[in-house]
């Protein structure tokens, strides 16, 4: 009687396993279709009695809904038992998609005929249907659980019925429907922003509504406009904003003069581009005795004119940021403020909050004081013309300009033996004919003029941080504030091992790993390659391998300037977080308690998030300029650099302009070129050639597409190489052809190589 119970509690124990490893194969491969022999075997052996036991468990989970019948005795797991995840829809060029779902550390793969016509940037369900053998996720968008109503802007292409705008944004790889009905005076050609309304299954393009019209393509205006609408950026201010702008009282009274510390009798003066229009920050200089030197560093008091809450100071969170296109200047603040009411413009009456320091030559800090003043602007320099008398020691205010700067340069030297790093790269600028058209490129170059204002801002940034950040008990200790930081993180090892592989290429060790000792090889590095050929791809590498600074309640320092404590006071008409803490500044000094934490910090994640936005916008801008200047030289051939590698082309910086375009590696004639990302370098199959970042190559202008901003250039082959290739094409042309086709068939993959999916992403977008 006991053996036969053993013998019964041991089948069923043997049949609850088989249950179990069926179940596992069903959810390890979603998509898989597997027979009852199949089933049977992988789970114990497809004997008579395995295949009866399976046949059960299968009835069981056909009941339970969890597996389906999907064709004669095959079975699959029902879609609702599948991984299902919710994410954001992230769409290639080609129309495939990428979901990215918070805490899984790769992105689902969506092809295109399985996206359920979903957008960029929408947020889907998807579902997983099947696991790569790179361990790639694939799946199927199920339903799209918000639709992202982010504008598209395009060119309309108009018929006798109907509108189709062919959209600027990769992204957006299909037209987009426009009823004719609804926007008549649309006109070909035409540059308009619009929204996606609806896009019904088996429709092929997506409706849209009319959100703006920009003005013609090809106009400057238009262009720089579309910019601007593309990344959800205003270029006027709305009615109300103006209206409440110019209802500020400009008297400045006495009662408000005699309130403020007065500097109007000290020297004092600002220093701008020659462009500039308005200026925040003004320097005043005096000596105190032998060796000391008072430095006032005067900021516009924007807070003294923008309340909280106001209908301004609204406008200025949201915009979070001035923008600067190649051409003009989007404001945060209205022009009444910028260039008027808090402008330091000379030989007026300007109220200010101001950071002051009485210093010795051995920058001993005797002295600080903030708070808020009245001054008046002596002389507005330029960064030129301040440089002339750095240079020659003449000119307007020369010994105080001198003296600002032989105090700058001390700060600046004492800064990088602190840990600071030099990160210094050529800041690309385009002559403009009246029309907007580049007619030339130059570069802007950081002299002592700049360095001279530069180290006094981040002196003062350096200073109320510090102030800010703690008060001191009556027992002497220090007592944290809530206080808005500019934050910098030290760069992970993993990336600065990435950087320290690629280096090594052209004969570069870097030793460290962590900590300042990382700063000190990256400025020993920088020394080294000055001059050098691959100056520009080495400097690009190492600024990719540093963290991105933000704003945060929490601080963590400032690496890359090698402060523990730093924020943005100085630029307040530009930038909102100044505004933040010129108020916080005021409500310390008046021993106000600690600010809200959850409240400012809300405030530094929106303007961190804007500031993102705005430097896009502002690279999109120089890179219409750029494609719109080679436009003129397809055909022209160039000296450059490689400076980006991926599966589909090479990347390649002009040596005398810094444009950058890009070879499709199909593209490269004489030979079949293939991306190794292990050793990052492209390399012919027939030839063996291989070229990396940095090496020095020739290319032709092929193609400008302004509406794409994307410019094409033709990788010239040395003609030893090229001979090399010749000699070489019959040989394996079929399979070459083939690897082509594949090639080209998946470029809207990713390689497995990839290391993370925020690489990925980020070569995508480049794409």
């Amino acid at each position: 009687m006991k053996k036969q119970q053993d013998k019964r509690t041991a089948r069923g124990a043997k049949k609850t396993d088989r249950a179990e490893i069926i179940l596992h194969l069903f959810r390890e491969f979603p998509n898989n279709k597997f027979s009852l022999k199949q089933l049977a075997s992988a789970s114990g052996g497809a004997s008579k009695e395995g295949r009866r036991e399976t046949l059960e468990i299968l009835g069981r989970l056909f009941e339970e809904g969890i597996v389906e019948e999907c064709a004669r005795e095959k079975y699959r797991l029902t879609q609702k038992h599948l991984p299902h995840y919710e994410g954001i829809a992230d769409m290639t060029a080609g129309g495939s998609i990428y979901v990215r779902v918070e805490g899984l550390d790769d992105d689902i793969f969506v092809n295109q005929r399985n996206t359920a016509n979903a957008l960029d940037g929408d947020r889907v369900e998807v579902v997983v249907v099947h696991r790569g053998r790179n361990g790639q996720f694939e799946g199927e968008i199920t339903r799209i659980v918000e639709r992202n109503r982010k504008p598209y802007v395009g060119i309309a292409e108009v018929g006798a019925h109907q509108i189709f705008i062919k959209a600027d944004s990769r992204r957006m790889p299909m037209d987009i429907y426009l009823p004719k009905r609804d926007c008549p005076d649309v006109r070909d050609g035409e540059k308009v922003v619009v929204r996606i309304v609806d896009w019904q299954p088996g429709s092929k393009s997506p409706v849209g509504e009319l959100v703006e019209r920009l003005g013609m393509a090809g106009n400057n205006d238009t262009e720089m406009h579309a910019i601007l609408a593309e990344y959800e950026l205003p270029y006027r201010f709305e009615p109300e904003v103006e209206a409440a702008a110019e209802a500020i009282d400009a008297r400045i009274t006495q009662k408000e003069i005699d309130s403020r510390r007065d500097f109007r009798a000290v020297t004092t003066f600002t220093v701008d581009p020659a462009d500039a229009k308005d200026f925040d920050d003004a320097l005043s200089v005096r000596r105190v005795s032998d060796g000391v030197w008072e430095v006032g560093v005067h900021i516009a008091d924007v807070t003294h004119y923008v309340h909280p809450h106001s209908t301004i100071d609204d406008e200025a969170v949201e915009r979070g940021t001035s923008v600067y296109l190649v051409d003009r200047t989007v404001p945060m603040l209205p022009e009444r403020l910028s260039n008027e009411l808090c402008s330091l413009r000379p030989n007026e009456t300007s109220l200010c909050f101001s950071a002051v320091f009485t210093l010795n030559e051995n920058l001993d800090l005797l002295d600080e004081w903030f708070g808020r003043t009245v001054i008046h602007s002596d002389r507005r320099f330029t960064y030129a013309e301040a440089q002339e008398v750095i240079e020659t020691g003449r000119g307007d205010y020369a010994e105080e300009i001198l003296t600002l700067n032989r105090l700058a340069q001390a700060l600046r030297r004492q800064r990088f033996r602190n840990g600071a790093i030099s990160f210094e790269r050529e800041e690309v600028k385009f002559r403009l004919d009246e029309s907007g058209k580049p007619l030339g490129v130059y570069f802007k170059e950081q002299k002592e003029s700049n360095q001279m204002i530069e180290e006094f801002m981040l002196l003062a940034n350096r200073r109320v941080a510090e102030f800010c950040g703690h008060r001191i008990s009556e027992k002497g200790r220090k007592v944290p504030r809530t206080m808005v930081y500019r934050v910098h993180d030290s760069p992970s090892e993993e990336k600065l091992d990435r950087f320290r592989q690629f280096i090594l290429r052209f004969g570069h060790v870097f030793k460290a790993s962590k900590g300042r000792a990382v700063a000190r090889e990256m400025n020993k590095l920088f020394k080294q390659i000055k001059g050098t050929t691959e100056e520009n791809a080495v400097t690009t590498m190492a600024v990719r391998s540093m963290a991105k600074a933000y704003y945060s309640t929490d601080n963590i320092g400032h690496y890359g300037l090698a402060f523990d404590s730093y924020t943005h006071f100085t630029s307040p008409i530009r930038r909102y977080p100044d505004m933040m803490v010129h108020r916080l500044l005021a409500r310390y000094l008046e021993g106000g308690k600690s600010a809200d934490k959850e409240t400012l910090e809300a405030l530094c994640a929106q303007a961190s998030e804007r500031e993102i936005v705005a430097a896009e916008a502002e690279r999109a801008s120089i890179k219409y300029k750029m494609v719109e200047f080679m436009k003129e030289r397809i055909g022209q051939e160039f000296d450059g650099h490689i400076s980006g590698l991926t599966e589909w082309g090479v990347y390649v910086e002009l040596d005398e302009t810094h444009i950058e375009g890009m070879s499709f590696l199909r593209d490269i004639e004489g030979d079949f070129f293939q991306f190794d990302e292990e050793q990052y370098e492209i390399v012919g199959r027939s030839t063996g050639r291989r070229m990396t970042l940095g090496d020095a190559v020739r290319v032709r202008v092929k193609r400008a597409d302004l509406q794409k901003r994307q410019l094409d250039f033709e990788l010239l082959l040395p003609e030893g190489a090229a001979r090399r290739a010749a000699s070489a094409a019959g040989k394996g042309t079929s399979d070459r052809r083939s690897d082509k086709e594949s090639t080209s068939r998946g470029a809207g993959k990713r390689s497995s190589g990839h290391k993370s999916s925020a690489g990925r992403r980020a070569s995508r977008r480049r794409h």
